[in-house]
């Protein structure tokens, strides 16, 4: 496909290799050609982004994979999205196969949600739609939410399912926080004369597995898998429940700090994830990690945005196969 006669570009929001070649493997599958910008720090560690083309009038999709360096990435997609619309560009749509700060999704304690700052700040850049990934599938959930992911997946591979359910201890310092209900005293207020019990906090209960997977092959399938104690933990129950095989399977692989080391000696036999996220490294410390190419389902989801076709088509036509 001639990129002029295409009516969109693909853009690279970064020379890394790994979103380099994530972004070449895309455009081959849809034939146009990578549009040519230059995205470098200065020597004062700025970030600087320069479009090589005209971009006027055009549909514009910019691939940025997130490294280890996750505000750099932030800042080199901004300021391209930015950089794109002041160039007089019709649609700036980004894909983000990663959405950093995703985990930080919910208000927890006296935080704040992150991730909506983020997504106001792309919008606020010139960004207007987003291309994300999770894999929403799930055999063995490690906890009663993700039940919902479980069922749809075991459906339609007509495989069992297993719901781990229970909680680790929360540490001191979540208890130090006085949010957890009730508090362990006594209540003394009302009548001078009537004593009131001892309101204990809640306990949370062990883990336990419901469902059978004795002799079977344990598949535990998740969005992100980046502090792999919580995996750790549920392969060994599950391998105490008589589990054949363990396979972990996660859209995103961080793993960060010890995780290859843990992963290596843990009852995990293979953690399966996607390329949306680099982790060449892990995959040298750990033999176990294997990775799985989306450029297919990342270049048919442009395709599908720029023709104005059904995105829901594409998530219900995937076969088992892709």
């Amino acid at each position: 496909m001639n990129v002029a006669k295409s009516g969109y570009r693909v853009f690279s929001a970064n020379s890394t290799p790994a979103c380099t070649e994530l972004s070449k493997k895309i455009t081959e599958r849809l034939g146009v050609e990578l549009g040519k910008s230059v995205v470098y720090q200065e020597s004062n560690r700025e970030t600087r982004v320069e479009i090589k083309e005209s971009v006027r009038g055009q549909t514009i999709f910019i691939i940025q994979t997130i490294p280890r360096d996750v505000n750099t990435a932030i800042m080199e997609l901004l300021i391209m999205a930015y950089a794109l619309k002041t160039s007089c560009a019709k649609n700036i749509i980004g894909v983000i196969p990663y959405f950093p700060y995703s985990k930080q999704c919910k208000m927890r304690k006296r935080g704040s949600i992150v991730c909506k700052l983020l997504a106001s700040m792309l919008a606020k850049a010139g960004l207007t739609h987003l291309i994300t990934m999770d894999l929403n599938a799930i055999i063995v959930a490690k906890s009663p939410s993700a039940a919902k992911r479980a069922q749809s997946y075991a459906e339609r591979l007509r495989l069992g399912l297993a719901v781990m359910h229970g909680e680790a201890q929360c540490s001191e310092s979540d208890m130090a926080d006085g949010r957890h209900s009730p508090p362990c005293v006594r209540n003394t207020i009302g009548h001078p004369g009537l004593e009131l019990p001892l309101m204990m906090a809640k306990e949370k209960p062990p883990i336990t597995v419901v469902g059978d997977v004795g002799g079977r092959i344990a598949i535990i399938v998740d969005d992100i898998i980046d502090d792999v104690e919580d995996f750790v933990a549920a392969a060994e129950i599950l391998k105490e429940r008589g589990a054949y095989k363990i396979y972990i399977m996660a859209t995103h692989g961080l793993l960060s700090a010890d995780a290859p080391r843990l992963i290596e000696e843990s009852a995990i036999d293979e953690v399966v994830v996607t390329n949306t996220v680099p982790h060449e490294v892990q995959k040298l410390q750990c033999p176990k990690i294997k990775t799985v190419d989306v450029s297919m389902i990342l270049a048919e989801a442009i395709r599908r945005i720029h023709n104005g076709e059904s995105m829901a088509y594409l998530f219900r036509n995937i076969t088992v196969d892709d």
